[in-house]
């Protein structure tokens, strides 16, 4: 014999291998044995009372809401009474299965040949036919409840009967037979005994034999329309109820919800999060993954069409990844897949849903789990490495190894041979602020006298229009206007260029999705056009984009479209920092202006006032005064 317990017992095939073990396992066998060893060779090496037992045991601990007939599906021809209820007293289960094996065993011939499971032989006539006699004495009314109620097709697949584009209600059923509700409700529970009485007799048993053998091949989840092509007669039309045969056949198949195309067993929402839970630790392959998907009971042939259709999961790049809601989550499986750094236009590529390339962007800059490896390219912290921050900053690491001073040709080769950055961008910073030329030509850092921060008249927590998020960064909000959406350049506040780390005649080139962008300072600070910005927004005259600069160069930016009309005037006031959530009072407003402009928690109504009067945001004291 080449059946093992798990083959004639298919909850065993979608039940967590952790909760089985520990009730399955016997010192007598071997590891996982329902699986791997012949019924045969364990009954004769523990005795069948005690594989009987071990499987009592587990229907009592697991299985004890579904019927007999669908733990043992074996039962339903030797028991089919007791196979329709679910397990009472656990002595006489025991004894039940006890006798199926038992039976099992005797009548198994010798040398069956390994392999999948062979659909029972059919009767002499057609299974159509056989069926087609359930309802052959049924009239019209009878037949029309059978066909558009009880075997309607709700996944709408072929086979359909022309016409009919729902399932019927039972009042609409009553207003065609002008009968009541319940005389319809009667008629079905009728039928469904009828079928059920049917069941019951030899000559449903080429049909039992079908359900059981089917059970088999299905396994624990299966795509809805493998039931139709399982075996050719399957589509068959019934002559009585004009339906194809496997419309019948799925009421049969109890135990298993059909949902979102599949039928799965046992309950579609447990299914899945077992399924999900395999993956908790991060991405597997996908022939690994089929594999462990196998262990609760679905098809190897089927099991990457089950998982890409998990919620929560993705096949990705030949991994099985989980796949939450967050973009920055999407992104670290990305990363986490493809093993090396990206791009944030790979990353967007790869995740594949419409998420805002200067989202992504920004989300890789602020959050701790990925770092910048070069210019354009982002990896996982946790891989470790040197970290790229511009530049300017790299150049200052190759004088801090060289020992304090170094050539510009040597500085050259060593950042174009480890990051995608040009000789020309390079030899330009080097040759900047923040540098300065030693006697034998080389470059060193710029002397503290000559290199101190430059001291603005006014630090950003007091300049107009700056704001403070709650990771600490800086932001300084522009309000769209017709000269920004031309590509025009806009001034900067001092304070905030200063924040940057900027000072009179210096300029810093920032990174974004479309390309760089300029800030210099000449006469006053001045960023240079941010149009693609605004056009990845599609943002109009009279809206919002706040922006700072991370430390890697890179220019940060959130969108914030025009308050709409009629907003209360301290929601007003918060738009304009930044905050669109809504507030239990104005004090509480207060509360989070005072937050965003620099001063500490518990400061009073007036002196958040006296504060924006100095900063000059008179747009936000209108809405307060």
């Amino acid at each position: 014999m080449n059946l093992s317990l798990s083959d004639i017992v298919p909850p065993l095939r979608w039940t967590a291998p952790s909760q089985v073990e520990p009730i399955a396992s016997d010192p007598g066998l071997p590891d996982a044995w329902w699986q791997a060893l012949p019924l045969d060779r364990a009954c004769a090496a523990v005795g069948t009372v005690q594989i009987a037992s071990r499987l009592a045991d587990l229907t009592s601990a697991c299985w004890a809401h579904l019927v007999l007939g669908d733990i043992l599906p074996l039962l339903r021809f030797t028991h089919p009474e007791e196979s329709l209820q679910t397990p009472g007293p656990r002595e006489i289960v025991h004894k039940l299965f006890i006798d199926v094996i038992d039976r099992l065993l005797a009548t198994e011939p010798a040398g069956e040949p390994a392999g999948a499971p062979v659909p029972p032989a059919l009767p002499e006539r057609p299974m159509a036919e056989v069926i087609d006699e359930i309802f052959a004495r049924l009239d019209d009314r009878q037949r029309a409840i059978a066909r558009d109620r009880l075997y309607y097709d709700t996944s709408q697949q072929s086979g359909q009967h022309p016409g009919q584009a729902q399932r019927a209600t039972l009042d609409e059923l009553a207003q065609r037979f002008s009968v009541t509700r319940e005389r319809i409700r009667q008629i079905e529970r009728d039928l469904r005994d009828h079928v059920l009485e049917w069941l019951r007799s030899p000559a449903a048993a080429p049909l039992n034999a079908h359900l059981a053998w089917l059970r088999t091949r299905l396994g624990s989840a299966v795509p809805a329309d493998d039931l139709a092509a399982a075996v050719p007669w399957h589509r068959t039309e019934l002559i009585t109820l004009a339906i194809p045969a496997w419309r019948f056949v799925r009421t049969l198949l109890t135990g298993y919800d059909q949902v979102d195309g599949w039928l799965v067993a046992g309950g579609a929402d447990e299914l899945r999060e077992k399924t999900r839970q395999l993956f908790a630790d991060g991405p597997r392959p996908l022939d690994e993954a089929v594999a462990q998907v196998a262990q609760l009971g679905v098809r190897e042939d089927v099991a990457e069409r089950w998982l890409a259709s998990v919620p929560q999961l993705r096949v990705l790049d030949g991994h099985v990844v989980p796949w939450p809601r967050s973009m920055g989550d999407k992104a670290e499986a990305v990363l986490a897949v493809s093993g090396a750094p990206l791009t944030p236009e790979e990353i967007q590529a790869r995740i594949g849903e419409d998420y805002s390339l200067v989202g992504l962007r920004n989300q890789l800059a602020a959050d701790e789990r990925f770092i910048r490896l070069d210019r354009s390219k982002y990896g996982l912290r946790r891989w470790g490495g040197e970290e790229y921050l511009g530049i300017r900053e790299m150049i200052s690491r190759e004088i801090e190894r060289a020992g304090g001073e170094a050539s510009v040709s040597t500085i050259v080769d060593n950042l174009t041979s480890r990051y995608d950055v040009s000789e020309s961008s390079i030899r330009a910073y080097a040759g900047g602020p923040g540098f300065e030329r030693t006697q034998r030509g080389y470059i060193r850092v710029a002397g503290q006298a000559q290199g101190e921060p430059y001291q603005p008249r006014r630090d950003v927590s007091m300049t107009r229009r700056c704001f403070r998020s709650r990771d600490g960064r800086w932001w300084h909000r522009v309000d769209v206007n017709a000269e920004h959406l031309r590509g025009s350049g806009s001034p900067l506040p001092t304070g905030f260029a200063a924040h940057l780390g900027m000072a009179p005649g210096g300029q810093l080139t920032v990174s974004t999705s479309s390309g760089e962008v300029v800030i210099s300072w000449h006469n006053q600070p001045t960023i240079g056009s941010i149009r693609n910005v605004l056009a990845d927004y599609n943002a109009s005259d009279g809206d919002h984009v706040f922006l700072t600069v991370s430390d890697g160069g890179e220019l940060l930016t959130r969108f914030l479209p025009a308050a709409a009309a009629g907003l209360p005037a301290i929601n007003q006031a918060l738009h304009l920092i930044g905050y669109t959530a809504p507030v239990a009072s104005e004090a509480e407003g207060l509360r989070l202006i005072g937050a965003r402009i620099g001063l500490t928690e518990g400061t009073g109504r007036e002196e958040v006032l006296d504060r924006l009067r100095d900063r000059g945001d008179r747009d936000i004291l209108r809405f307060l005064s």
